[in-house]
């Protein structure tokens, strides 16, 4: 292309960093969530994210477990994000389908047990949660 090698890799890294992400916001568009369910996603945030914390905090975990839960709370407490918040519906979509598919992977690993031993919030608040996520059905 340009006949130097770096510029060549800059831009191809450019140009699949951009793909990379439009196939990320197409898959987003595709299975954000329906109706109420991203409210009733944002309702349950402060228990989530009380949840994550205790989850990564509890040693009897296996160590990838907390790990992948310490990196969840990185990402969340960043200020960037894949898809930018003040976009409507997909901006806080990406943050709910990376915890849930985070805690899909801690129930498979952990299991429901260590999920409900740490849950904060009230019993209708873990049925809402394990119905969002689908970790009931792991």
């Amino acid at each position: 292309m340009t006949g130097s090698f770096w510029w060549d890799l800059l831009i191809g890294l450019a140009v699949a960093l951009v793909v990379a992400w439009l196939l990320l916001l197409g898959a987003l568009l595709l299975v954000r969530p329906r109706g109420g369910l991203l409210r009733e996603a944002l309702r349950l945030l402060p228990d989530v994210l009380r949840l994550v914390r205790r989850l990564a905090a509890d040693r009897s975990l296996p160590r990838g477990v907390r790990i992948r839960l310490g990196l969840l709370l990185a990402y969340l407490a960043m200020p960037i994000d894949l898809v930018p918040d003040f976009i409507p519906v997909l901006g806080y979509a990406d943050d709910a389908i990376i915890v849930t598919a985070v805690l899909r992977g801690v129930v498979r690993r952990a299991g429901l047990e260590a999920v409900r031993a740490h849950w904060p919030g009230t019993d209708d608040g873990f049925a809402a949660l394990a119905r969002l996520t689908g970790i009931h059905r792991s």
